[in-house]
């Protein structure tokens, strides 16, 4: 009996010890998960950063980018107007185009056409709005001005926003060759964006972007002209200063010989060029040109400290202009909040990671031995093991709890897994994140199946015999667009939508698509037979198939989702379907489609534009000829 309570007694204490033990691996594990975890952290709140830096920066990019396409725009569709001149009837006609341009267009401040006889016409908006008209002669220049109302004025009929107020004329040196804007363009031999150079009417500081053109006159001689339009460095800056304005950061544009051309970060707009010398630009500056990268190419993103704070910085090389976009922001403004949230969820995780170690130490003599059977059978319950599970009845009443919820847990699952296939649920399970709403653009072929005079089948049928005809139908139609890479989409009564190119990118999707229909038509012929065999209605099947952008994601209310995708090209797809009926035909495909397949298959365009429901325009519609398709 002594023996038995010796042995009791060690193995008490051997199950205290293996407690310990556990508890012990359990606190190293759960320390080095901390710092795993913090540095994993830390790693994610940088990268935040720097992400949330590169998006405030890129939008800055993008509205200068758009600044600079518009500006070039404007140039590009005077410059290949047929009637632009700077005298005569036409020099008329061009300067209500270029007062026109210039108030559609309140960035720019002058619009100047210039001939190569030294003619030149200008509508400018500093310092006073005029059309401004410079006839070159043999030993001066004669100057007219137009004085008009301000284009920036809105509303109002046109010819009277565009009257004369008053005219001078004088005259002058003026001479276009002598201008920056118009040798750049003619040494250039195409558009190009100037350097900083000074305007003689308003004595400021502006960039411009002018393009070369010809034209033969009626003599037929080439003349040749330089069409231009001016920003002064003043109202580039404010354009900066807006777009800096959105992010947390400031912004500068720096010109290929490293003078500041715009910047945010100072309340007056650039006078004069000058080098980014001083504040943070200028250590921005000096960092790049230690390591040559000031001016370069290559979109940039680097740290920097300055004045004992710590600046993310971006770069990037804006195109045509060889400018260099700079744009900094303090790292604390970025990651402050998040490093406090992190470093704070780290004393949380270690103080509560210290109370249930103490608690387990105190528990572990009582619950170490039931635990560790009941972790086993919980295991099993993970894995869906759900047979013949050994449960473990106890004293303890927490431990008996818990004996009682993984009973009911096992009980649950299993006649859960009756409606939901058991190697689904353990994907779902492995994932482990919950999914949210959201969509992304995408390039898809989109293809609509309709079963033709359905509506007159099923008032026909009976309901079971119907039921079993569209389940033979769908299995039939759903394993042929899985085999070609498409995926279904949903089941719309006896129609179907079906995707290639979501949720993941497909190449050659407009192929697949279309051969899936060819085959989808072969494989119906069969199962036809089967069904006249039987006494059953045929399913005649009518296709639709387009290409185009779409939003694709999983959409849906927050407790009940699905993956699908909307847009137009999804409503275009519908409406080539159900033009199906009008035609005569059984596959129809868009122009888009056709022109993915490359010729591979043999289809016949539908000469007339068909017009589609809902649709204000026409589509050009092919159809797919039903042919054995290529293996």
């Amino acid at each position: 009996m002594a023996d038995e309570d010796f042995k009791g007694a060690r193995l008490r204490r051997f199950r205290v010890d293996v407690g310990t033990i556990i508890c012990a691996v359990a606190l190293v594990q759960s320390l080095l998960l901390v710092a795993f975890g913090y540095w994993a952290a830390e790693k994610l709140v940088s990268k935040v950063g720097t992400t949330a830096h590169k998006t405030n920066h890129d939008r800055v990019e993008d509205n200068v980018l758009a600044f600079l396409a518009k500006t070039e725009g404007v140039i590009r569709a005077i410059a290949d107007s047929p009637s632009v001149h700077a005298t005569g009837e036409d020099g008329e006609q061009t300067a209500e185009m270029l007062w026109t341009m210039l108030e559609q267009n309140p960035e720019l401040d002058s619009i100047n056409v210039a001939t190569d006889d030294g003619h030149v016409l200008m509508a400018v908006r500093y310092p006073v709005p005029a059309i401004r008209q410079v006839l070159r002669g043999p030993d001066f220049s004669t100057e007219t001005w137009q004085y008009k109302s301000s284009p920036d004025l809105e509303g109002g009929d046109a010819r009277q926003r565009f009257a004369t107020t008053s005219i001078s004329s004088y005259r002058s040196d003026f001479d276009p060759e002598k201008r920056t804007w118009y040798r750049e363009a003619v040494k250039a031999k195409g558009p190009v964006w100037t350097e900083p150079f000074l305007m003689s009417d308003a004595q400021e500081l502006a960039i411009g972007h002018a393009r070369p053109s010809s034209r033969v006159d009626e003599e037929g001689r080439r003349r040749g002209l330089v069409v231009d339009a001016n920003v002064s460095l003043g109202h580039l800056s404010r354009l900066v200063r807006i777009f800096g304005a959105l992010g947390n950061g400031e912004s500068a544009l720096l010109s290929s010989d490293h003078h500041v051309i715009a910047r945010s970060d100072h309340p007056d707009p650039v006078r004069q060029l000058e080098s980014p010398d001083t504040g943070v630009l200028g250590a921005i500056h000096a960092h790049m040109l230690a390591a040559s990268t000031a001016g370069g190419a290559d979109d940039l993103a680097f740290s920097l400290e300055h004045e004992g704070r710590n600046y993310l910085v971006q770069t990037s090389h804006m195109p045509h202009t060889r400018w260099q976009l700079v744009s900094w922001e303090p790292e604390e403004m970025l990651l402050g909040g998040l490093q406090r949230s992190v470093l704070w969820s780290l004393l949380l995780t270690l103080s509560f990671l210290g109370l249930a170690l103490f608690i387990s130490l105190r528990l572990s003599k009582l619950v170490t031995g039931p635990i560790e059977n009941l972790s086993r059978v919980a295991r099993r319950i993970g894995r869906l093991e759900l047979d013949n599970l050994p449960l473990e009845p106890s004293r303890v009443l927490e431990v008996q709890h818990l004996n009682q919820a993984l009973d009911e847990s096992a009980r649950s699952l299993q006649a859960f897994r009756k409606f939901v296939p058991v190697d689904i649920l353990q994907q779902l399970v492995a994932k482990g994140h919950a999914l949210t709403p959201g969509g992304s653009p995408r390039r898809v072929t989109v293809m609509f199946t309709d079963v033709e005079g359905f509506t007159s089948i099923s008032e026909s049928m009976q309901a079971d015999v119907l039921v079993r005809q569209l389940t033979e139908y769908f299995n039939l139609a759903s394993g042929i667009f899985a085999r070609h890479g498409g995926v279904v989409d949903k089941f719309m009564g006896d129609g179907i939508m079906v995707l290639w190119g979501a949720p993941a990118d497909l190449e050659d999707a407009e192929y697949r698509a279309c051969l899936a229909a060819l085959e989808l038509h072969g494989r119906m012929k069969a199962l036809n037979d089967k069904w006249r065999a039987e006494g059953l209605h045929e399913f005649r099947t009518r296709v639709g198939i387009h290409t185009g952008p779409v939003i694709a994601g999983v959409l849906g209310s927050s407790n009940r989702l699905s993956y699908t995708a909307i847009g137009d090209t999804i409503n275009a797809a519908s409406r080539i379907e159900a033009a199906n009926k009008e035609l005569g035909t059984r596959t129809l495909i868009s122009q888009e489609t056709f022109d993915g397949l490359g010729g591979r298959l043999p289809t016949r365009r539908i000469e007339e534009l068909a017009e589609l429901r809902g649709r204000q325009t026409r589509m050009v519609l092919y159809e797919l000829l039903e042919t054995t398709p290529p293996a």
